[in-house]
């Protein structure tokens, strides 16, 4: 079992709202974490994707009466949006008869209806909580080897596969079964030739600026079209679109974002590539590497902090901004080199944001000046830091 570092966090949100809405990817390890959670508890799991467990719910407000000081799982429940009213109705008398949190832990994979239908029934009742694939400090907290994580991915089953042909194997039927049952009953019907075609061209540009039309143009489809389906990848917490900083600097900024694959060994399968030196002979190592970073570093913000990419049409370029809490600012450079070189546009980038830390992002393990105020750092010192401040 790799411990979760969702856990705690899991625990204290439950021991503060009634309810909380665990997000993530299939097979990232929700149901897992929940089932762990619940071990030797007051609890009983409900999967909302099995009829038998369903059936069970044929008069819910009879079954959460009976369940009423329990916990209660449901997982899936994206896929029953008429539930949201009833679970605020029960929350609600709860809260009269003096039970205020814990109620309710739900699972759902695609935070698209999840998160509007609880916006709209759940209204300070819920907070939600993302559980992404394995991470670096989780596997290595675990002892096992980190640099498998970036060729595999953080699914659990891919990166515990016998082998590389075995992991790539489960992460192409990973993205089949997307294609073909997930995205289709969420979103407008595209073909899954098309989408796997919209889905592999983004991780080809693994990092670079969203431009719909020029994706609509390669697919013969629309720039509307192409929008939404990102969109929904997006909500399915597949992709990930990196805003561009947006504070008053008095300088031209780039306002598109930029949009990456979010699980690397995801992307790496897109691409046929299955073992490290295919990708590393391939041109979107650099990209890959830079992306897999910023998961686990936004994994590891403390909250209420934010992340933004930074470019100007001087040059100035900066490969993440960190927000943190009263005003401070870092910017964090990647670079897959183990002997890092920063550009004149970086630290254009920082004097523009006036940032408080600046440092590198590289695969060595020590840390060590650059000069001129930038440490290079490990990505493990980096995450430990981020958590230090979280607590």
């Amino acid at each position: 079992m790799i411990r979760r570092f969702s856990r705690e966090k899991l625990e204290i949100l439950l021991g503060q709202f009634p309810a909380v809405a665990l997000l993530g990817p299939r097979q990232c390890g929700k149901t897992t974490l929940a089932l762990e959670f619940i071990a030797g508890r007051d609890a009983v799991y409900l999967d909302l994707e099995t009829p038998s467990d369903l059936r069970k719910l044929g008069d819910a407000e009879d079954f959460f009466a009976r369940h009423a000081n329990e916990l209660v799982v449901l997982d899936e429940i994206q896929r029953q949006p008429d539930l949201f009213p009833v679970l605020r109705g029960v929350i609600d008398r709860n809260k009269r008869r003096g039970r205020q949190a814990g109620q309710f832990l739900l699972l759902g994979s695609a935070s698209l209806d999840l998160l509007r239908q609880s916006s709209e029934s759940l209204a300070g009742r819920l907070a939600t909580l993302e559980l992404t694939p394995l991470l670096a400090d989780e596997t290595r907290a675990a002892g096992l080897p980190v640099e498998p994580l970036w060729v595999r991915g953080g699914f659990p089953e891919s990166y515990l596969a016998d082998d590389d042909a075995a992991s790539l194997r489960w992460r192409l039927e990973f993205i089949r079964t997307y294609l073909e049952r997930d995205i289709p009953a969420l979103g407008p019907r595209l073909p899954a030739e098309t989408l796997r075609r919209l889905w592999t061209m983004l991780a080809h540009a693994q990092g670079a600026l969203f431009n719909a039309a020029a994706l609509a143009g390669a697919l013969g489809v629309s720039g509307q079209t192409v929008a939404r389906y990102v969109d929904l990848l997006a909500d399915l917490l597949l992709v990930r679109r990196l805003p561009p900083w947006s504070g008053n600097t008095r300088k031209r900024l780039v306002r598109s974002p930029k949009v990456y694959v979010r699980d690397s060994g995801v992307a790496h399968a897109l691409l046929g590539l299955a073992t490290a030196d295919d990708i590393l002979g391939h041109p979107v190592a650099g990209a890959s590497w830079e992306g897999w970073v910023i998961e686990n570093l936004l994994a590891a913000l403390p909250d209420g902090a934010a992340a933004a990419f930074y470019r100007t049409g001087a040059g100035a370029e900066v490969d993440l901004v960190l927000a943190l809490r009263r005003g401070e600012r870092w910017a964090v450079e990647i670079k897959r080199s183990a002997a890092p070189v920063v550009g004149k546009g970086f630290y254009l980038g920082c004097a523009d944001l006036k940032v408080s830390r600046k440092f590198v992002v590289y695969p060595g393990r020590d840390s060590y000046s650059l000069g001129d105020g930038v440490e290079a750092v490990s990505l493990s010192a980096a995450v430990d830091e981020l958590r230090a401040r979280s607590r």
